[in-house]
């Protein structure tokens, strides 16, 4: 028998999670696409995404809105 509770979908796809977690490590969107073997152009549009997702303007904001949801670890 299946559980009734639901989790909540993730805010985050798996490939804005990566490229947020080496972000947080101080990499800069070059070592993130040479590391995740994508465009430097893929690397800022998964940011940009996410901050349209979060409603919020910067890089820097976006790192603290995913801390304080639980989305990242430091």
């Amino acid at each position: 028998m299946k559980d009734d509770i639901q989790r909540p979908k993730p805010l985050l796809t798996k490939r804005e999670r990566e490229v947020f977690e080496l972000l947080v490590q101080d990499k800069t969107t070059r070592d993130i696409a040479q590391e995740l073997f994508i465009s430097e152009k893929t690397v800022r549009n998964h940011i940009s995404n996410t901050m349209q997702k979060l409603g919020v303007k910067g890089r820097s904001q976006a790192v603290v809105e995913l801390l304080r949801l639980g989305e990242l670890e430091l």
